[in-house]
């Protein structure tokens, strides 16, 4: 590609491979869920949700057994999974959305598999930046970045409660994170872009894919039809809830943030935004 290609077109293709091969996890899983969706009959003995279960589990072995993952990025993967699991059933009950399918391995209505598509968000985070070499800075103190976190977490419960803060949180994210830039390595060059631009970003491929999950019937939000569009607002909660994500991955790779601005002037030469 390099040869043939000019430099800023060969970038932008290094780029979306790599983001690709990131979230290869959640593109396996993603791609599961549509497979099933076309060839599973009810008659089945086995239930499409328990099938999925299968699915993930062997996907994450695979990963370790590949050393596409270390243990360190399995055990910050797997709070994931406890975490998102705990919201799914407490949302399921509070009829946030459903599961409309049968199956065995299900817990208050909630299959067990759905905790793995928030393992894969942490998957691909923790992926993209091994495979990016990526570098905050200048990022605001760790226990702020903590407090937000937990903020946005515990909204998420407590708006069915309280007034919902939701306005308020976006705007933590903008004061806390505006300055801090993601520095990200392609081939020799450095590049970066605004953190709160990127969580904006990936919430909207999650909404894409949140379209995908409902289009296949496999969850539905409250008063939903399958080929219904997922509300925009939607978008907002991921964008909110990958701050989340990306606070519990940073518990790993806290060598990439930096206090100070992080380019020196030979790696800003080469860099964009």
């Amino acid at each position: 590609m390099r040869a043939r290609l000019p430099h800023w077109a060969a970038e932008f293709v290094m780029f979306v491979l790599k983001q690709g091969w990131a979230c290869l996890f959640g593109i396996c899983l993603l791609g599961a869920i549509l497979l099933t969706r076309a060839i599973w009959q009810p008659d089945w003995a086995f239930h499409r949700y328990d099938f999925l279960v299968v699915v993930a589990i062997s996907l994450q072995a695979l990963f370790l057994a590949l050393k596409l993952e270390s243990w360190a990025e399995a055990r910050v993967i797997l709070l994931f999974h406890l975490t998102g699991t705990a919201m799914e059933l407490f949302k399921v009950q509070a009829g946030s959305w459903a599961y409309p399918e049968p199956g065995v391995l299900k817990l208050m209505g909630v299959p067990l598999f759905s905790g793995f598509m928030y393992a894969s968000v942490g998957s691909y985070m923790a992926r993209v930046i091994r495979l990016f070499d990526m570098q905050f800075a200048p990022y605001p103190p760790f226990w702020t970045t903590l407090v937000l976190a937990t903020a946005i977490y515990v909204n998420f419960f407590a708006h069915h409660f309280l007034p919902d803060i939701r306005l308020a949180l976006f705007a933590a994210t903008l004061i806390l994170y505006l300055r801090t830039r993601i520095w990200f390595r392609i081939g020799e060059n450095w590049y970066w872009m605004p953190l709160p631009l990127a969580a904006f970003l990936s919430g909207f491929f999650l909404w894409l894919a949140e379209n995908i999950g409902t289009m296949t019937g496999t969850w539905l939000y409250a008063g939903q039809n399958p080929f219904d569009q997922v509300s925009f607002a939607k978008m907002g909660s991921w964008y909110l809830l990958l701050y989340v994500s990306f606070v519990t991955v940073t518990v790993v790779f806290r060598g990439a943030l930096h206090r100070a601005p992080w380019a020196t002037d030979s790696r800003a030469i080469s860099a964009r935004p």
